[in-house]
């Protein structure tokens, strides 16, 4: 097993939301491109998460509230390269995907880099997160005129320009708002196909209806309470 790698300095740093993901970690930090820093942000897992991740080598950061959003934005806080990326910490996304995406953003291509996800393999993408998915490009394409197909984990940018976003939703809304004011600002937002494959353990955001609907519900609500024509 190949530990992720903490050579300095590093280039880019990777930001992990982790919620018991003890049995996915191992799979994942091998995947961190070399010169790369993983930040492990543990939302209180029970599991061990952070002492699997420090002893594979990741920077952990510990949250305490309890959020997607709040995991993500302690993970940005605590970052210090110029190039951040987000990634889920579940193994349904290879972090080593990411190294084009960063690229395209410091070559000056585009200010942001989303991962649009394309299934592999039965039960990676339930129907029901699809649907909210797909609910959601659309609201997101009325309010900002982005014709993204998703709104995927995956994602690059730069570190200050993410931070003078002024992101404030600590749920499940965060990467919504995230592409919202990143719109509103006038960034260049590109989208590029990457496999999405099943996760390991079960979702914490969409793997129910239930769970789904209610993300829904948080990222409508950043659509209806973000303001349109620039950060605040």
């Amino acid at each position: 097993m190949k530990a992720v790698t903490t050579s300095l300095p590093h280039t880019v740093d990777v930001v992990l939301p982790c919620l018991d993901e003890a049995a996915a970690l191992p799979w994942v930090l091998a995947r961190i491109p070399a010169g790369w820093r993983a930040i492990v942000v543990d939302n209180g897992s029970t599991d061990g998460s952070a002492e699997v991740a420090r002893a594979l080598g990741a920077t952990v950061v510990r949250e305490e509230r309890r959020g997607f959003g709040a995991a993500c934005h302690a993970g940005l806080l605590a970052a210090t390269a110029d190039l951040v990326c987000f990634c889920d910490c579940d193994a349904s996304l290879d972090p080593g995907l990411l190294v084009p995406f960063a690229e395209e953003v410091r070559a000056g291509g585009a200010d942001m880099v989303l991962g649009r996800r394309r299934p592999q393999g039965r039960g990676s993408w339930p129907a029901h997160a699809r649907a909210g998915n797909l609910a959601l490009s659309l609201l997101l394409r009325r309010r900002t005129g982005l014709t993204l197909r998703d709104l995927g984990p995956l994602r690059a940018a730069r570190r200050a320009p993410l931070l003078a976003l002024g992101l404030t939703d600590r749920r499940s809304g965060y990467p919504l708002e995230m592409v919202v004011r990143a719109a509103d600002a006038g960034w260049r937002v590109t989208e590029h196909d990457v496999p999405y494959l099943p996760r390991s353990g079960a979702s914490k955001v969409t793997g129910t209806w239930r769970g789904t609907w209610q993300a829904v519900r948080d990222m409508s609500r950043v659509l209806r309470d973000t303001p349109s024509g620039g950060t605040r």
